[in-house]
């Protein structure tokens, strides 16, 4: 790869930098490495042979709470579930994929796990917020730090992108999630609401360029200014949902200051926030920054410097300190006829311990410490996914919703289970006939490896499959060897 190095002289007749560019078949964007070499940490050679001849690593992330036997190479050193694949295969025809064992993230927003891990409580309740959180990676990730007396409010602010982010929720399982839909605004009704927010913000993209060549054509420093000013609006909105002593968690996966330094001391200057210092290990190749005027701390992760994309991190403490929850009026809840909540309760592991209501004619299930956070929530938010969707009653039978397949609330021992091998699980997710033969009649958990992928209606001559047409496998599958 040819690099162009421009100089030129002073007034005072001294040689300074001036520019830098790199000649490859996709080059950076004017100007971009010579702002770019400015930023602290910057190693322009690792940087730019990382993205010439180095291809993006694959990693995952396993699901704590669905442990299963996946083949894996190094651990990602910033969190114990992150692992790197020495080939990336095939996840659409991987049961395991499907059935929420693990999910497919880049590896240094895995990061997000260390911050986590070291602000929160693990004595108190706490009520999370992850603001901007298609497709799910992080809501995943802060799940999985959750203990069941927490809440996870995942909202997305692109109507369109909803449906991804629940699905993704879905397949991790836990029943203390709500997916919201709403503009960051709205969020200051539920003032002091939250214990700690994530917003990953809309940004400028830089950090991605590796994985996606085509978005360094989106970027300009026009572009940059306009995220800034974005970014300043989504936290502004949600700052009151934020409780005096809780924790803000901001990240890009952006390399400009613009949108991360100066995102910082703007916080503190302007809403009174603390830099909170997050420990890390030298050894991990991050870089270790403070803000120009506040001196608050930030994190970022340079390919060539990290084993992952580029991204920047920090996180800040709201000023103050609240000792009693905020109090929210509630409405009255829903007249409910008991006999129907017991058929319900059949389904479900330490029922009692539940609260269940409806929604049209879908009844639904959560964690019973969280009724009045649902009734709150609802009163403000447009909620899209509450708890687990357990399924509709038909006289004295349930029609199971696929929610509760993937659940892991569903009391196994109420149901069938039909395992499957690797080939009738792909047939069952296509949707396609199932070479199988039982004598079991009624509904079924179709199992892979023991993990539950979906429901199915055992018939005498036929099987009716209920997996979801909207998660149907389509793609062609590959040759054998290649999956």
């Amino acid at each position: 790869m040819a690099k162009l190095v421009i100089y030129r002289k002073n007034k005072q007749g001294q040689i300074e930098f001036v520019s830098l560019k790199y000649m490859n078949n996709h080059p950076f964007p004017d100007n971009f490495l010579t702002l770019l070499s400015a930023e602290p940490g910057f190693d322009i050679t690792n940087f730019t042979n990382a993205h010439q001849f180095i291809e993006p690593p694959t990693s995952i992330r396993a699901n704590i709470f669905k442990p299963a036997a996946l083949k894996v190479d190094s651990q990602v050193p910033w969190c114990a579930e992150g692992h790197y694949l020495n080939i990336r295969p095939s996840f659409t025809f991987d049961p395991l994929f499907h059935a929420g064992c693990y999910y497919v993230q880049e590896a240094s927003s895995m990061f997000i796990a260390t911050i986590i891990n070291y602000i929160k409580d693990k004595e108190s309740p706490v009520k999370i917020l992850d603001l901007c959180a298609a497709p799910g990676g992080k809501s995943t990730l802060l799940n999985s730090a959750m203990g069941n007396d927490d809440l996870l409010v995942a909202n997305e602010i692109i109507k369109t992108r909803v449906p991804v982010l629940t699905d993704n929720l879905t397949r991790w399982g836990t029943s203390n999630t709500i997916v919201t839909n709403n503009d960051p605004k709205d969020f200051s009704r539920l003032k002091g609401f939250f214990d700690i927010i994530l917003v990953d913000a809309p940004c400028s993209g830089s950090g991605m360029f590796r994985k996606d060549p085509a978005a360094m054509n989106e970027w300009s420093e026009a572009n940059v200014n306009l995220c800034h000013q974005r970014q300043e609006r989504i936290l502004a909105d949600v700052y009151p949902a934020l409780k005096e002593g809780g924790y803000l968690i901001y990240s890009t996966c952006s390399y400009s200051h613009q949108e991360n330094e100066d995102i910082l001391d703007w916080l503190c200057r302007e809403f009174e926030f603390e830099s909170v210092a997050i420990p890390i290990n030298k050894e991990w190749g991050i870089v270790e920054t403070e803000s120009a005027e506040q001196k608050a701390h930030g994190y970022r992760f340079y390919p060539g410097s990290v084993k992952g994309e580029g991204l920047f991190a920090a996180c800040l403490r709201k000023a103050g300190q609240t000792d009693e929850p905020p109090s929210f009026k509630t409405l009255g809840h829903q007249k409910l006829a008991l006999k129907e909540i017991e058929l319900i309760k059949r389904y479900i592991n330490n029922a009692d311990d539940h609260y269940y209501f409806k929604v049209n004619d879908d009844w639904l299930a959560i964690g019973r410490q969280h009724k009045e956070s649902v009734d709150t929530l609802q009163r403000h938010l447009y909620l899209k996914k509450s708890g687990i969707r357990v399924g509709k009653l038909m006289g004295n039978d349930l029609v199971p919703d696929h929610e509760l397949a993937l659940s892991l609330i569903i009391n196994k021992d109420a149901v069938l289970q039909t395992p499957l091998n690797k080939e009738q699980a792909i047939q069952y997710m296509r949707r396609d006939s199932i070479d199988l033969f039982t004598t079991d009649k009624g509904w079924s958990l179709m199992t892979f490896e023991g993990h539950p992928l979906g429901w199915a209606k055992l018939l005498p001559n036929r099987i009716n499959n209920y997996y979801p047409k909207e998660l149907r496998i389509l793609a062609p599958q590959p040759p054998k060897g290649g999956a």
